[in-house]
This record gives C-alpha cells, sequence and structure tokens, in this order.
C-alpha cells in the first residue's frame, strides 16, 4: 500500500479504511495502556493523531524510541475521533521507526518559541505550525505566480545571476571574482580585471530587468521569477541581501497597462492562495495578525485608487499626521507615508504614477506631457496596507537620444549598455514591467513581521548560515 499525505487523510479519509502515514512526531502522550502521537508529514498544519495500544507487538520498546522529533512510517485504520477539532484518527497497527531523536536536546519542545530563537535553528524550524504554514503558503504563491503569467501567455525566461550591469545604479552590489583576494591585499597593486574570469568587474544580480526588456522585444510578453542580491547594509525587519524577484515585461504597453497588470496579478495570486490554503491563512489570522484576512479581502475586492505623486504630495501635506521623515515634491515617499496613504487615507491599495525623474532610474520614461520645471517619469508604485510599498514598475524609455542623456545624467557609461541602446536602434518599442519582491508578497500575505521568517534560510548582514 503506497503511504498518503496526511493532508489527504485528515480530508477524504473515512472510518474503516486501511492507511499508512509517515513523517515526525510532534507530540507523544502516554496513558494507561495506550499512547497518543500526533504525527506530521509538513503537507498541512494538523497532524494526525495515532493511538497506539499495548496490545502492538513490541509496544514498550517502539513506545521507548519514539520521541518528539522522531521519525516513522505508521501502518493503521481510520476511525473516528472522540476528541475535539479532529475528525478521524488512525488506530496503528504497525510502526517503523526511521530515526530517533534524544528528548534531551531536541530544540523544538512543546511549547512557543520566539522567530528569533527559531532563526538560530532554521534547519529544524520548518516543523514549527508558524513555519510550515508559511512555507506551504510560500509554495502556493510561486505556484501562482507562474500559473497567472502562464495563463496569459507570458514566456518565463532565466535571466543571468553573474552581470556586469547596474540595472538600479545604486552600487550595492556583490562583487564576483576568482582572483586571489589575500594575494591581491598584499600586493598593494591596482586590481587588473582582465586576469579576471570574466575580464572585467561581474556582480550578483540586483534585477532582470535589463535582460528582460531584450526578450520582450522578441516575445512580447515574458516575465523572471530567480533570486537577486543587495549588498545593502541593513539589519532591518525589511531587508534581505539574498531573496527573489517576479519581473514581468511587456513590448506595446504602457503604464496604464502596466498598473493593469499589476493590480489583476495581486488579486489572482491572493485568490488562489485563500483557495489552496484555507487553514494555513486561518492560523495567520488567530495567531500573527487579524489584519490578514482583512487586507487579503481588499486586495481581491476593492478596485486600487490611482493618484499621481504630486497628488499623493499634496494629500500628505494636507493631512493631520506628524511624520518623521519630511513630506515635499521631489522626496520620495517613505514607508510611514505610504501607509498613511494605504492604510488610513483610501483604506484599501493605492497606485503612486509620475514621480519626479530625480528620485528614479535612468531607464524610466520621461513623461514630455507635464510640467517642465517638475519633470516626471512614467514610474509607479502600488502601496497595500499593512506593509506599504509592494510593486515598482515604470514605463521604459523607448526613446535612443533621450535613453543616452539619461544614462549620462546617472553617471553611467553609455558605452557599457550598448546592447541596452540597440534595442533602441533597432525596432524599439513602447514597452513596461514591474518588479515585486517574492518574500515581501509571502511577507504581506501571511502578517508575518520579520521577512527574514518567510525564507528558508534568510542571508542578512554577518548572516549566512545553513
Amino acid at each position: 500500500m503506497t503511504p498518503s499525505r496526511i493532508i489527504n487523510l485528515l480530508r477524504t479519509g473515512q472510518p474503516r479504511e486501511t492507511a499508512i502515514a509517515q513523517g515526525w512526531v510532534r507530540t507523544k502522550r502516554e496513558a494507561k495502556g495506550l499512547t497518543f502521537l500526533e504525527l506530521n508529514d509538513g503537507s498541512a498544519l494538523q497532524s494526525l493523531q495515532v493511538v497506539i495500544a499495548e496490545t502492538l507487538p513490541d509496544y514498550d520498546q517502539i513506545v521507548k524510541q519514539i520521541t518528539t522529533g522522531a521519525s516513522a512510517r505508521i501502518s493503521g485504520t481510520l476511525v473516528e475521533s472522540p476528541g475535539k477539532g479532529q475528525r478521524i484518527e488512525m488506530q496503528a497497527q504497525s510502526v517503523e521507526i526511521f530515526g530517533t531523536a534524544d528528548v534531551e536536546t531536541y530544540p523544538l519542545q512543546k511549547k512557543r518559541h520566539s522567530f528569533e530563537f527559531l532563526r538560530t535553528i532554521a534547519h529544524l524550524r520548518p516543523r514549527t505550525n508558524t513555519f510550515g504554514a508559511v512555507f506551504r503558503v510560500r509554495n502556493a504563491c510561486a505556484y501562482a505566480i507562474h500559473k497567472f503569467f502562464q495563463e496569459r501567455d507570458f514566456l518565463w525566461v532565466h535571466t543571468p545571476i553573474v552581470t556586469a550591469s547596474d540595472c538600479e545604479g545604486a552600487g550595492e552590489m556583490f562583487a564576483v571574482t576568482s582572483l586571489d583576494l589575500q594575494k591581491l591585499a598584499n600586493s598593494a597593486k591596482p586590481v587588473d580585471y582582465s586576469q579576471d574570469f570574466f575580464g572585467k568587474p561581474t556582480f550578483l544580480t540586483v534585477s532582470g530587468q535589463l535582460e528582460a526588456e531584450i526578450m520582450a522585444t522578441a516575445f512580447s510578453n515574458v516575465y523572471t521569477f530567480g533570486p537577486t542580491f543587495r549588498a545593502e547594509n541593513s539589519n532591518t525587519s525589511r531587508h534581505l541581501a539574498e531573496f527573489w524577484m517576479i519581473e514581468p515585461e511587456m513590448a506595446f504597453c504602457d503604464l496604464e497597462g502596466d498598473a493593469d497588470l499589476a493590480e489583476g496579478f495581486l488579486k489572482y495570486i491572493f485568490n488562489y492562495v485563500l483557495e489552496s490554503c484555507p487553514e494555513d491563512m486561518a492560523f495567520f489570522q488567530d495567531r500573527i495578525s487579524d489584519r490578514v484576512m482583512p487586507n487579503a479581502e481588499k486586495i481581491i475586492n476593492e478596485q486600487f485608487e490611482r493618484i499621481t505623486y504630486t497628488e499623493a504630495v499634496k494629500l500628505l501635506e494636507a493631512s493631520s499626521k506628524t511624520f518623521e521623515f519630511p513630506v515635499g515634491w521631489g522626496l520620495d515617499l517613505q514607508s510611514e507615508h505610504e501607509r498613511y496613504l494605504a492604510e488610513e487615507l483610501f483604506q484599501k491599495p493605492v497606485v503612486v504614477m509620475d514621480y519626479p525623474a530625480g528620485i528614479k532610474a535612468f531607464y524610466m520614461r520621461i513623461d514630455d506631457s507635464g510640467d517642465r520645471s517638475r519633470q516626471t517619469v512614467r514610474a509607479m508604485d502600488v502601496l497595500a496596507p499593512g506593509i506599504g510599498e509592494i510593486i515598482g514598475g515604470s514605463q521604459r524609455e523607448e526613446r535612443l537620444d533621450v535613453l543616452e542623456a539619461r544614462l549620462k545624467g546617472a553617471g553611467l557609461n553609455p558605452d557599457d549598455y550598448w546592447w541596452y541602446l540597440d534595442l533602441r536602434r533597432y525596432g524599439t518599442v513602447p514597452h513596461a514591467g514591474f518588479g515585486l519582491g517574492f518574500e515581501r508578497l509571502v511577507q504581506f500575505i501571511t502578517g508575518m513581521a520579520n521577512i527574514r521568517d518567510v525564507i528558508p534560510f534568510p542571508r542578512s548582514p554577518m548572516n549566512a548560515d545553513f
């Protein structure tokens, strides 16, 4: 008989059926002549209760070996459970133990552990209720992302992890080298990059956008979904050094079409997660944040508000709120400003469009229709209640002369972007796209306060364990 996933036994298993379940023991409780186990294989929030009777051969030896953290395969019969909150349980007929766990040293005992402590044992924290739920939702989000784009005939493209281009122009990039750093340090000579593996300075990518633009000019609609890196020395609950990004890019698309796709995308992801992970989402609502379900409902049911950056600044200046960071035209919106707009003023998702050119990247399209004294670019941010900015996007600058001037203005050498400029020389086309940090999305959906708790093995300053 093939073992069944515990989630299937809990949902559809019927009394008097025989079944095999396998997993890890969450708890063990002994009573007179009986031992009760909670067995979990990671497929569901709830564990399967297994009852082992003393009539089982080698009962004493088996019960002695089975402790919290041990792994086992158990065959038995499903019966109606007299216990509260569980429909069925299993009466064990045979028990096979794969691995034991020393009850004195196993870190996950039946008590609440802080998230800070659990980060120190990231190899074991997926076995807890909270992190089991987080990573099931993360999986559902990833599947829904591919499903959304594939249903709309987008091509999934794999962009390079090693790059010579700084898409964001911020310089916060991890260098990639095969040179002997200790030897270089001792020599006190300038670095000769011609001797390096790629013959030039290279870095871990901060974005796949520029390469996605290449592919969009051949396939029309594409998306990337892969790891990205920022060497930003920031120890906050919102930043990671390694994270995943979703970046669609659409040819023959303007900023309005970009915003339409972003809104539809978020609605689709939230709908899918609510349908596929109802128990996990109920857990987050009950145990993590009472805003989880209200925020999800706003994303799904509310039409996103759309305002310009200029209108946003006026609304912030007219509010009675006292902000820590100043508000003024030409200054970037901070998290407190974004959350005020989404949570207090509009109380739903907000798309802020047309930002000042001076605070945005070189590739964003200059808007020629506005006030020249307040030059803006066709950029947008999607702000969500509870988290602030969740998506950033723009219409890209498709005019060769304007793009060259923007590169120079950003202190970048156009020769380094010859291939990017070629896209404007040969069949240029209006195009647009956005970026969404995958961990930020999972954090928003689950209500988890720290972004390090929605990725299996977080990378942050001074932390590259596991």
